[in-house]
């Protein structure tokens, strides 16, 4: 089977006249094998309210106690994932859902005790991914996985991971060609603004370290350079512009590549 194509999506790129979808069945019928790792943040706060649950957030992540926990997994394994699932499939492609619990894909364990239930990877084990992709499937991941790394007693089974994070994992893990994050920013942009499109490994680390790169870009490269180690490229686009996938994989320059060199 050929190497596959790694695509970490978001709500601001599932708008309703937004392309992604269109462009991942396209990708599958030209026999291209594609994993998608999807986020839900702003869904998972809208849900949080009506539960009465306030959202706090250190270093840019979501703090998660106990009840925000199980609204962020009914939200990200649940609504999000079948949300894209069925869309996926309403367009004539062949989709299967599933979260990093599911056949133990993501095993973790707490990161930081001041960020309650959020998980840090330990191992990821690609078998049910690989299966579904053998069976034709595109695996739609939802990045809740297990908590199996020191896990003390009255801690809940699962944990809360970075969608980003859990995409570059999974990108390494399967040897992904190509990592492409679909955001809604135009790319890494330097000092003054202006887009860079493209940047070796050292240079998107320099970015982090500098402070240039910041906020929710930060875990975006920092999994891109991960990826990088299973030997492909990645790049960051702006998943709001039409066709962002597709064009990404084509000679056309959209947003920042990075390269390991």
């Amino acid at each position: 089977m050929a190497a596959a194509i790694v695509v970490k999506i978001g709500g601001s790129t599932l708008g309703s006249h937004d392309t992604t979808l269109e462009d991942i069945v396209t990708l599958q019928k030209q026999g291209r094998a594609v994993v998608v790792v999807h986020g839900g943040g702003k869904l998972i706060t809208d849900w949080l309210k009506k539960q009465g649950v306030a959202s706090r957030f250190v270093q840019g992540e979501r703090v998660t106690d106990g009840p925000t926990l199980e609204v962020v997994t009914s939200v990200l394994a649940g609504l999000v994932n079948k949300d894209i699932v069925s869309a996926l499939n309403s367009r004539g492609g062949r989709a299967a859902g599933i979260s990093g619990v599911d056949g133990a894909l993501i095993e973790g364990r707490i990161a930081e005790r001041e960020k309650g239930y959020v998980g840090a990877v330990s191992r990821v084990n690609t078998g049910i991914v690989d299966s579904l992709m053998t069976a034709g499937f595109v695996p739609v991941i939802a990045p809740i996985g297990l908590n199996t790394d020191g896990r003390a007693p009255g801690e809940p089974a699962t944990l809360n991971f970075n969608a980003d994070t859990i995409a570059g994992e999974v990108a390494a893990a399967i040897g992904a060609e190509r990592l492409v994050f679909l955001t809604d920013v135009a790319g890494i942009l330097d000092k003054s603004g202006a887009l860079l499109p493209r940047l070796t490994s050292a240079e998107a680390q320099a970015m982090v370290t500098s402070g240039v790169a910041s906020g929710g870009m930060i875990p975006k490269v920092r999994a891109c350079l991960r990826a990088l180690d299973g030997g492909g490229t990645t790049c960051i686009v702006d998943g709001r512009e039409p066709h962002a996938l597709v064009r990404s994989l084509a000679a056309t320059v959209v947003g920042t590549t990075i390269e390991a060199r």
